[in-house]
């Protein structure tokens, strides 16, 4: 067995050894989801999310992609896709991190701290800065619809969540961040 593939086991087992509820995606070692629930100082909190991770074959010499498959209002979160923009992840990853960093400190980190001046939702980054209240209420709606023990998820009535905040602009053109399709829920 070469190294990456001892070290993803590794990092594997030590995620699913933790606090963190790990399913895997059938038979591959490179593929599954993570029960996440959003830090208690933040308007996240009460949500839990499931959130794919796929490791590349060069991990942990490449970054995860990372997903959140059930929605989250978030600005570096792509609502349809539910893939994340996180500097730590996608352009400054080392091999000193590993899969226990991304649940216990980036993940927390994104949504304590969201940067709405690179977002993936523009209409979240955009009422983040100009209402910070509106925000935070839009958010426990979502963690209410989507992310509680009472969410619906029904993926088919979040259109209606789209266009509820007009003053936005759809931001697409970021190539930067790999997409995740949820076409497994």
């Amino acid at each position: 067995m070469s190294s990456p593939n001892r070290r993803r086991d590794l990092d594997l087992t030590k995620l699913m050894m933790s606090d963190y509820e790990v399913t895997m995606d059938g038979d591959s070692m490179a593929q599954f989801f993570v029960k996440f629930k959003g830090p208690s100082d933040s308007p996240y909190f009460g949500g839990c999310w499931k959130v794919r991770v796929e490791l590349p074959p060069a991990y942990p010499y490449k970054s995860p992609s990372i997903g959140f498959t059930n929605k989250i209002y978030h600005p570096n979160v792509d609502l349809a896709s539910g893939s994340v923009c996180l500097d730590v992840i996608n352009q400054t990853w080392s091999p000193m991190f590993d899969l226990i960093n991304i649940f216990e400190i980036f993940l927390p980190q994104l949504l304590l701290y969201p940067n709405p001046t690179d977002p993936l939702n523009g209409e979240a980054a955009s009422m983040l800065l100009k209402e910070p209240e509106k925000y935070k209420i839009k958010v426990k709606e979502f963690v209410n619809k989507y992310a509680s023990d009472n969410s619906e998820n029904d993926e088919s009535e979040s259109e209606s969540d789209l266009s509820s905040y007009s003053d936005s602009s759809d931001n697409d053109d970021n190539d930067n961040n790999e997409k995740f399709p949820i076409d497994d829920l």
